[in-house]
């Protein structure tokens, strides 16, 4: 129980909650671990659980009529992974998988539920958790609404650095493998300008592709170009 407790107070959305209501939510809760490559649920699969990452890097998949996977989001330690889906009881309609070995908090969608409709304090808690996520949503808003292609893969550099980057002697190490496509799927853009940008930034030391990741070698010519 107490490694649930810790999972449970980890997880932001659930952050706020008093010690009596997160024993509540540990009995309907459990953790689980996923290998490299493995899914923690699949498009079209029913909304069972709530998920969120404890450990470890989940990215969020599409399937396109042409058969093509585009990467949605890609989401760390602390992050609810489907949550608005889970709240409408919809199935999901992208696929979620882990990109390392990783570890999630799952919650029990039906008693969860239920517990809210019994426990008022609970939902106090968990809307504070709730809020405080959209206000963290809305502050990325400018990385797609409308700015230039290298302000977004800027913003979305910064975004990775900030929720894995490793620092060390020559810039701060981003831990997950993106391809071409990826970056340009998680930036809306073509792979042709994608592979310009990042051509670009490793002739003028801006940022290094690595065999297993990224090297954030100038963050302020990044923060400039996020910018604007």
């Amino acid at each position: 129980m107490g490694s649930i407790d810790e999972a449970i107070r980890s997880a932001a959305i659930f952050r706020a909650l008093p010690p009596e209501d997160r024993s509540r939510l540990a009995e309907v809760s459990t953790v689980r671990s996923y290998d490299k490559a493995e899914a923690l649920f699949a498009e079209g699969d029913p909304c069972d659980f709530l998920y969120t990452v404890l450990s470890g890097r989940v990215k969020v998949v599409k399937s396109m009529p042409s058969g093509k996977e585009v990467i949605l989001e890609i989401f760390g330690p602390g992050d609810p992974v489907g949550a608005v889906v889970a709240y409408e009881g919809r199935p999901f309609p992208a696929t979620a998988i882990a990109l390392e070995p990783t570890s999630c908090l799952l919650v029990r969608r039906g008693p969860f539920f239920g517990l809210l409709e019994r426990h008022p304090t609970l939902v106090r808690g968990f809307l504070l958790g709730l809020t405080q996520r959209i206000v963290e949503l809305t502050r990325r808003i400018p990385e797609v609404a409308g700015s230039r292609v290298e302000t977004r893969f800027a913003h979305l550099f910064l975004k990775l650095a900030d929720k894995m980057g490793r620092p060390g002697a020559e810039g701060v190490t981003i831990p997950v493998t993106l391809s071409r496509q990826d970056l340009a799927d998680l930036t809306g853009t073509t792979i042709e300008t994608c592979i310009r940008i990042m051509s670009r930034w490793h002739k003028e030391g801006t940022v290094r592709t690595e065999k297993d990741g990224f090297v954030l070698l100038d963050r302020p010519a990044v923060e400039r170009l996020a910018a604007g």
